[in-house]
């Protein structure tokens, strides 16, 4: 697979972009996109919605994954790659490897919640399905300074 870094960081870029309109809802400000790495085409994006929609799964991976499935008619989104402003948490990780996402690009590690670099490690268990191939760190600095902010602000 040949990865075009121009392209990452755009999507990274657009994903920040997510997680900024997050937080102006008074969302934690974490944006996915998934992405068709064989076209470049966006599939699906969303940011962090559990407060508005009432739902402690509203987390942006899962309502772009959800989206993804929907408009791709499969549970199954074989090969595609996922962008994150932030390392997935546990819950989020294992829909990733369910849903058979190919790649997982992210920017700021977690290491109170994380699950992939930080905390368990979710991909590194034997008894996991699918793995994507995982490159965290892409724009971490912009999307950790969108967290420091928001929940720097929060505690006021």
């Amino acid at each position: 697979m040949t990865i075009d870094t121009d392209h990452d960081e755009r999507m990274m870029r657009r994903a920040i972009g997510l997680a900024s309109l997050a937080a102006s809802l008074g969302e934690a400000p974490v944006g996915a996109v998934i992405v068709d790495p064989a076209s470049g085409q966006i599939i699906s994006e969303a940011h962090n919605q559990p407060i508005a929609l009432c739902d402690p799964s509203a987390h942006a991976e899962i309502l772009a994954m959800r989206e993804a499935s929907r408009r791709l008619g499969n549970y199954r989104l074989t090969g595609l790659t996922l962008y994150s402003t932030l390392e997935p948490c546990a819950m989020c990780a294992g829909a990733i490897s369910h849903a058979r996402i190919g790649r997982l690009v992210f920017g700021a590690t977690d290491p109170k919640g994380g699950a992939v670099m930080s905390g368990p490690r979710l991909f590194e268990q034997a008894t996991l399905h699918s793995r994507p191939v995982v490159e965290g760190g892409l724009l971490a600095d912009e999307a950790a300074s969108l967290l420091r902010i928001f929940f720097r602000a929060r505690r006021g």
